[in-house]
């Protein structure tokens, strides 16, 4: 799509009768254009200069909804910058395709002890050795308050300032190129978060009667829904290009309500191709979703709607009870081995199955003879299956090292796209639990009150659950980057790295097919066997010692009494193993 030439500052406000310019310390006039584009009577604008807009009678500006850099927050006034001034040193970059690829999913506030984008890019040699190829980054778009998860942005075209602003952004993802290491970028397109929020003053940029879990729902499909739906895609396409990103995680896609006859994520899926033909790199988005709904992953040309991958949570319930034994909540449909197995032979559990949790029928069968596996991305841990336990707590705080090693081979020898939370490689002790950081006193109290009201239901001791609003609770998500050095973490780590050496040698690890993949439980003695072509990788999550009939040389094994004699494969309980045949 052709963009029309704009003023600098013009903005689009169907909704006032009346729109002022504040530029610097001087006030200019605006004129509505028959588009519902206001164009001010200035020609000349610095490059840098401070701007904000007097929406109707407000005597106090607000910040353009485009708005690339917010110096002084998300209600201050916006400040212009030039994505092309930056010196990128990527001309030579040619991109990572996600098939075959491992993803590390971080929080910039979090993933280092300052909490910035340029204190990330001296960790990043870290994940370098460690083989990953993609790094996805939890939203860092500009959000009130100096710390928090990032679903709490308001302006979506602007880089957290706490975090090193724009330029930062740019030498972070310049400096993962340098490393072989590709960005996707998390971006949140369903909701905007409670303080900052300036959109309805310019127009119609919610759904009047639609609302979602987090609030009112994004004006996608009425009236002057064209430029609503413009904002999200433009938003998209500035990441992928001035940004150098190469590919977005598009969180809670199901939250996206509308009904044209091209959905959002379809026209947005044929952009982004556009984008990456001319860029000449692999551009990817992998959507969030819990509909388990493989048309979001179907080619535009088999009438889906051409994303490249998506999330799913079913692999890692089926993971998770697999390892804790953990049966609560939505985990009650997911009990037994056999369950993972299913998972890992059918990417989904609930493929029109019953729902228990639900109270009713779920999802809808992958087509296994054509789509890909590498297209559903799964995982053991993620930051929303532990902040949103009402601890943070990681496997590693309950699991023995033993276990932990089980649960990294079912994870990085999957038959999809693996992904790891940043400190599981080494079992980081650190929780990361649900921060915040409102200023505004009666936010910040209604937040840490729903959340321990949330979980006292559940049968959590209030006191238990930490105050999102207290500082603490932020520090002590951090990372410790004492641990990777020491003891069982060191082991651990190694043993990440030998399982993502070992997907990058063995061909059959990385097949895409579904045909080629076959498991089987036996869910008393609690053993796992997962057949890849020619690679078997067994599991034993059992507490008495089994055998397994396999032949072939031993790869790789998480303890020292694994062996493989005349045809059977001895594992020890809580190990695992690979043979090659």
């Amino acid at each position: 799509m052709t963009v029309p030439l704009r003023h600098p500052l013009a903005v689009w406000a169907p909704t006032p009768e009346r729109l002022r310019l504040v530029l610097g310390d001087d006030t200019h006039p605006m004129t509505k254009g028959d588009d519902g584009w206001w164009t001010p009577d200035v020609d000349a604008v610095p490059g840098d200069a401070r701007y904000g807009y007097l929406v109707g009678d407000e005597r106090v500006p607000r910040p353009d909804p485009r708005s690339r850099r917010q110096p002084d927050g998300v209600h201050a006034l916006s400040q212009r910058f030039d994505p092309a001034a930056f010196d990128w040193t990527d001309a030579a970059w040619t991109g990572r395709p996600l098939a075959g690829g491992v993803v590390y999913e971080l929080h910039i506030g979090t993933f280092t002890p300052d909490g910035t984008l340029d204190s990330a890019i001296d960790r990043l040699d870290h994940l370098a050795d460690l083989g990953v190829t993609h790094v996805e980054v939890l939203p860092v778009n500009a959000f009130n308050g100096r710390w928090n998860w990032g679903y709490d942005g308001v302006l979506w075209y602007a880089v957290q300032e706490t975090y090193g602003g724009p330029e930062a952004y740019q030498r972070f993802v310049d400096a993962c190129h340098a490393r072989g290491l590709a960005v996707i970028q998390d971006v949140v397109y369903n909701h905007l978060g409670p303080s900052g929020n300036y959109l309805p003053e310019f127009g119609p940029y919610f759904s009047e009667g639609g609302a979602n879990t987090w609030g009112t729902a994004m004006n996608l499909d009425g009236e002057q829904s064209d430029e609503v739906r413009r904002y999200i895609l433009d938003n998209a396409l500035m990441w992928l290009s001035d940004l150098h990103v190469d590919g977005l995680r598009l969180d809670a896609v199901h939250a996206l309500v509308d009904h044209r006859a091209q959905h959002v994520l379809e026209q947005l899926a044929e952009e982004v191709a556009v984008l990456s033909a001319h860029r000449g790199v692999p551009l990817t988005l992998i959507a969030e979703s819990d509909m388990n709904d493989p048309r979001l992953i179907t080619s535009r040309e088999a009438h889906g709607y051409g994303l490249d991958a998506q999330w799913s949570d079913d692999y890692h319930h089926a993971l998770h009870v697999a390892l804790t034994g953990e049966t609560t909540g939505y985990y009650e449909d997911f009990e037994g081995l056999s369950m993972l197995a299913r998972a890992m032979t059918h990417g989904f559990v609930h493929d029109g199955t019953k729902s228990t949790f639900r109270e009713r029928h779920h999802g809808r069968p992958i087509d296994r003879l054509t789509v890909p596996t590498g297209r559903l991305v799964t995982f053991a841990q993620d930051h929303d299956q532990i902040g949103n336990r009402a601890t943070g707590d990681r496997l590693s705080q309950t699991l023995s090292p033993a276990r932990l090693a089980v649960g990294a081979v079912l994870n990085l020898l999957t038959p999809f796209t693996p992904m790891l939370f940043m400190g599981e490689e080494w079992g980081a002790t650190t929780p990361w639990q649900f921060f915040t950081s409102h200023p505004e006193h009666d936010l910040g109290e209604a937040t840490a009150e729903g959340r321990i009201a949330e979980f006292a239901k559940m049968g959590w001791d209030p006191d238990s659950v930490p105050d999102p609003q207290d500082p603490a609770t932020f520090q002590r998500s951090k990372l410790d980057w004492s641990e990777p050095a020491e003891g069982h973490h060191a082991a651990l780590l190694d043993l990440h790295k030998r399982l993502i050496l070992l997907r990058r040698r063995l061909s059959d690890l990385t097949d895409p097919r579904f045909t080629t993949t076959e498991a089987a439980a036996d869910d008393e003695a609690r053993v796992l066997v997962l057949q890849r072509g020619g690679v078997t990788v067994a599991a034993n999550l059992g507490q008495e010692e089994a055998g397994v009939a396999a032949d072939g040389a031993l790869v790789l094994k998480t303890a020292d009494g694994v062996a493989v004699e005349d045809g059977t494969l001895t594992l020890p309980p809580e190990s695992a193993a690979v043979l090659v045949a």
